[in-house]
C-alpha cells in the first residue's frame, strides 16, 4: 500500500503542517521524501511560530493535496507524525531536491511519517488507503 502513496508523494512538492502549541498554527512548506526512513524533509527556522510549537510538541500532522475541481481526479494524503532535527543523510536529499535552497542554509527537519491516508477518486469514489508505521 505505501508504494501508492509514495508515487503521489514523488509527484509533489508542497505540504500544509498543522502544529500546537500556544497556540494552533499551520504553515505550507516544500519538502523532499526520504523514502528509506518514510519521512518529509523541509526548511524551517527555528524562530517561527510552526516551529516554536514544534519545540513545545513534536506531535504534528498535514496534507499534500492534489488541486483540482474534477472529483474523479480528486488524490491527497492526510498525514501525522514526529518533527525533529534533520541528520546529514536528510540534507543530501533536500538538496537535491532543491539545489537552490543551500544558498539560504537553511535548518532542515525530518517529520517521520507514523499514519498516512490517502484519498484516491481515479480508484473509485472516496478510496481511501491506510498505511501505519510499525513500531
Amino acid at each position: 500500500m505505501i508504494e501508492k502513496i509514495e508515487r503521489f508523494i514523488d509527484e509533489h512538492h508542497l505540504l500544509s503542517l498543522a502544529t500546537i502549541g500556544e497556540r494552533l498554527w499551520c504553515c505550507s512548506m516544500f519538502y523532499a521524501y526520504d523514502s528509506e526512513r518514510i519521512s518529509f524533509i523541509v526548511a524551517s527556522e527555528e524562530t517561527t511560530e510552526h516551529m516554536r510549537n514544534v519545540a513545545c510538541d513534536s506531535n504534528v500532522a498535514g496534507t499534500v493535496a492534489l488541486e483540482t475541481k474534477m472529483v474523479g481526479k480528486i488524490q491527497g494524503i492526510q498525514f501525522r507524525g514526529v518533527m525533529a532535527k534533520a541528520e546529514t543523510k536528510a540534507y543530501e536529499l533536500y538538496f537535491g531536491a532543491f539545489p537552490y535552497a543551500r544558498i539560504m542554509n537553511p535548518t532542515l527537519w525530518v517529520i517521520r511519517l507514523d499514519e498516512v491516508k490517502m484519498t484516491d477518486n481515479t480508484l473509485g469514489f472516496g478510496k481511501k488507503i491506510i498505511w501505519k508505521r510499525e513500531f
